[in-house]
């Protein structure tokens, strides 16, 4: 007799009142129905989990914590999860109703498969949708693929084979307990994941044809922090280094390049021209290569920072508009 759900959607929560309720009903909305929804208190200081609590469902557990961040929420969930498959979803973004189906019949009919995903759809503070589509390669995906472009996208994207996460799992010596993300990152602690599943284990990533997530895009205070993101990026690849030190030497260099362009784009919708043209500038030092092998992003990107840099405030203005919009 079955006693659990096949799928565990793990939740973290932390002041995230705007947009929690809708991430939970995008949840409980799924046609497939089989699944427990585990959010993870991170100890906010807003009324999210008054927002949650609210909620009367019997699929739904709650389980409070310290304050730890994503990567430590995110190990909570994982711990207590029951299911056969682990979905992530962070509180500020949705699901398409048909996620959790398509998801699992992927992992079901592919034994070997260990992390499913499918592209994203971007949408702004309001939920409203932008013009912005993640169109991640979905199949054939190696090592460099992860390390180069991350081809997963975010971490509301993926579900997850719990066998997966047995074979990464580490223990933390300060709690005696065993992680899966890595929660001395308060950033790219997704990126720091997939690569480590896919350079220690056998297991393989490939995407699905349609966009089931919609990830949110927090303007908010980019500029200011997008040192900090690429300085924990730097962090990734000296993982990768200690990890595997062949594959590194060959890697290392395009995927900085491509990492840099990343937070280029990032900072174009910001409307930072100056740092989008330095970091433009930076990724091409790194390795000019990606101007030929993704001619368009990269020739769209340096265009937009030139633009928004150089061009007089008449010609931004309409610009900052358009980007913003996601039509340019």
């Amino acid at each position: 007799m079955k006693t659990y759900p096949t799928v565990s959607v793990v939740m973290p929560v932390y002041n995230t009142e705007a947009y929690v309720c809708g991430a939970v009903n995008s949840v409980l909305a799924q046609s497939f129905r089989d699944f427990e929804l585990i959010i993870v208190d991170d100890a906010g200081s807003d009324r999210s989990m008054e927002l949650c609590r609210a909620f009367d469902d019997p699929r739904i557990r709650i389980i409070s914590q310290e304050n730890r961040g994503l990567a430590g929420a995110r190990n909570t969930g994982i711990r207590n999860a029951r299911g056969e498959f682990i979905a992530l979803l962070d509180s500020d973004d949705l699901w398409e109703a048909d996620k959790l189906a398509c998801h699992v019949s992927h992992l079901r009919n592919h034994p070997g498969l260990g992390v499913s995903y499918a592209a994203s759809r971007m949408m702004d503070d309001d939920g409203n949708l932008l013009r912005i589509l993640q169109r991640p390669k979905l199949h054939d995906i190696t090592p460099q693929d992860i390390f180069l472009r991350n081809p997963v996208g975010n971490g509301s994207a993926p579900v997850i084979r719990r066998d997966v996460f047995t074979d990464i799992a580490f223990r933390n010596p300060q709690r005696n307990e065993l992680d899966y993300f890595d929660e001395s990152f308060r950033q790219s602690e997704d990126i720091e994941c997939w690569i480590r599943i896919a350079l220690t284990t056998h297991w393989r990533f490939e995407g699905i044809r349609g966009a089931y997530t919609r990830y949110r895009i927090n303007a908010g205070g980019l500029s200011a922090n997008v040192v900090r993101q690429f300085e924990t990026w730097l962090r990734v690849r000296d993982k990768v280094r200690a990890i595997s030190p062949g594959f590194a030497r060959q890697w290392e260099a395009r995927a900085e390049a491509y990492q840099l362009r990343y937070l280029a784009r990032r900072c174009v919708r910001m409307g930072d021209g100056a740092m989008a043209f330095s970091l433009m500038l930076d990724a091409l030092r790194r390795d000019a290569s990606i101007t030929w092998r993704a001619p368009m992003k990269s020739a769209t990107t340096f265009a937009a920072a030139m633009l928004l840099r150089f061009a007089p405030a008449s010609l931004n203005r309409p610009l900052q508009a358009s980007i913003q919009r996601g039509q340019a």
